[in-house]
C-alpha cells in the first residue's frame, strides 16, 4: 500500500463539514505531519463548509525568486506544458534569465502565474473573480480572456523591457502610514511633483517611489517620528512620474494587440478603474498607483470563501491580512512560499481550498492510485 493509495482511498469517502488535509511527498512526511496534529505547517483544520466562491489575486514584481518554477514543471505536466509554452514564445529560456533584472522578472513571473492558473484549473479548481497587484495583472487579464496568450506575452515582454531601458537614479520606499499622511507630506515638499504615491497595500501601508534624493526627504519626516520605513529592491521607480518616457513607445505595442471583454469577473487595481480591454487602461496601469487595498476591500464584502494568491510566495496574503480585519471574511491561501517545496505547498494550498467547501477534482493528483482498505471513522468519539 502505497501513499498514492491512501490518497486515492481517502479522497474517495463522502467530503464532510469538518475536514483537515495532510500534505506531503512520502510515507515519511505524511506520519510526521499527521502525529504534528492539525498546527503543522502541512495541515489545514477547517470547521464548516462554504459555498466554494473564489478570488485569485495574481502577484507582482518583487515576489519574484531565483528557480521558481522548477520543481512545479519537473511534478506536474500540465505546469511544464503552460510554463515552457511561454518561455518559448518569450524567445527564452528559464535557465538563462536573472529575475532581479526587470526585463525578465515581468515576463518571468508571467509564465510562472500562468501555468499555476492552468495547473489548478486543471484540478477544477476556477475563480468567481480574478485581481493582480502592478504587473500581475497581465496575468489576470489573460487568464480572464482580455487578451490571448501571444498577446499577453507582447505586452508584459515590452513593459518589462522599455521601464529596465529608463534611466536608474529613483528608488521605491514602503512607510508605515496612511495615504492621506504620505499625501499631506509630498503636496508640501517643494519639489512633491517629482515624488508619487506607487502603492496602497493597506490602512497603514504606503508605497513612495520617485526621485531618489526628493523620496528620502519624504521618508526622513516618517522617520523621525518613529514609522516604520523600508526601502525595496528595485532597479527603478515604478509607477512615478520616472516611467512617462516609456509610456509612448509603450502605447505603440499595445496599438498593436486586440483586447477582448473578460469571462469572468475582473477587479481593477488602477484608481478610478476603467475598460481593462482598451490601450488607455494599460498606459494608465503601466504609471498610476496600485490600489490593492481598495481592492482587497471590495472583494471582501463579496462574500467569497477564499482568495487565492497566484504567484511564487505569500506577498499578497500579508497584505490582504492587514485590510481584512473581520474573523469571518474570505479564507486567504497562498498556493507557493519561498522556502517550501513548491509540489508539496501548491497540493496543500489546494488542500485547504478544498477544506474550505471548494469542490476539487483529485483525479489527475491522485490518478493511478487504488482503493484499499482503511480504518472507518470514529464516529462515537
Amino acid at each position: 500500500m502505497g501513499v498514492l493509495d491512501v490518497g486515492a482511498s481517502l479522497l474517495g469517502r463522502a467530503g464532510l463539514d469538518h475536514r483537515v488535509v495532510f500534505a506531503g511527498r512520502d510515507r515519511e512526511s505524511l506520519l510526521s505531519a499527521v502525529v504534528t496534529g492539525p498546527g503543522a505547517a502541512s495541515a489545514v483544520g477547517v470547521v464548516g463548509v462554504g459555498d466554494g466562491r473564489l478570488g485569485f489575486l495574481f502577484a507582482g514584481q518583487g515576489s519574484q525568486r531565483v528557480g521558481m518554477g522548477v520543481e512545479l514543471a519537473a511534478a506536474f505536466p500540465v505546469f511544464g506544458g503552460v510554463w515552457r509554452e511561454v518561455w518559448s514564445l518569450l524567445g527564452l529560456s528559464p535557465d538563462e534569465v536573472a529575475v532581479e533584472r526587470t526585463g525578465w522578472a515581468q515576463p518571468a513571473l508571467f509564465a510562472f502565474e500562468v501555468a499555476l492558473f492552468r495547473l489548478v484549473e486543471s484540478w477544477g479548481v476556477r475563480p468567481e473573480v480574478v485581481a493582480g497587484h502592478s504587473v500581475g495583472e497581465v496575468a489576470a487579464a489573460h487568464v480572464a480572456g482580455v487578451l490571448s496568450l501571444g498577446d499577453a506575452v507582447r505586452l508584459v515582454e515590452a513593459r518589462g523591457r522599455l521601464m529596465e531601458g529608463l534611466p536608474e537614479g529613483g528608488v521605491m520606499v514602503a512607510v508605515g502610514a496612511s495615504e492621506a499622511e504620505v499625501v499631506e507630506v509630498i503636496a508640501a515638499h517643494p519639489r512633491g511633483e517629482w515624488v508619487s504615491v506607487a502603492a496602497v497595500n493597506g490602512p497603514s501601508s504606503v508605497v513612495v517611489s520617485g526621485v531618489r534624493g526628493v523620496v528620502e526627504e519624504v521618508v526622513g519626516g516618517f522617520v523621525g517620528r518613529g514609522v516604520r520605513v523600508r526601502r525595496l529592491g528595485v532597479s527603478h521607480a515604478f509607477h512615478s512620474v520616472l516611467m512617462e518616457p516609456m509610456l509612448g513607445e509603450f502605447r505603440g505595442v499595445l496599438e498593436s494587440l486586440e483586447f477582448g471583454v473578460p469571462s469572468v469577473d475582473f477587479v481593477s487595481s488602477v484608481g478610478g478603474g476603467g475598460d481593462v480591454g482598451s490601450v488607455e487602461y494599460w498606459v494608465r496601469h503601466a504609471r498610476a498607483e496600485v490600489r490593492f487595498a481598495d481592492v482587497v476591500g471590495e472583494l471582501g464584502g463579496r462574500g467569497l470563501t477564499a482568495l487565492v494568491e497566484v504567484g511564487p510566495d505569500a506577498t499578497l496574503t500579508g497584505m490582504a491580512g492587514q485590510v481584512l480585519a473581520d474573523p469571518g471574511g474570505p479564507v486567504l491561501v497562498a498556493l507557493c512560499r519561498k522556502g517550501r517545496d513548491e509540489a508539496v505547498s501548491v497540493v496543500e494550498g489546494i488542500g485547504r481550498v478544498w477544506a474550505c467547501g471548494v469542490a476539487v477534482d483529485w483525479a489527475l493528483l491522485c490518478g493511478g492510485g487504488r482503493r484499499v482498505d482503511l480504518p472507518t471513522y470514529a464516529f462515537q468519539r
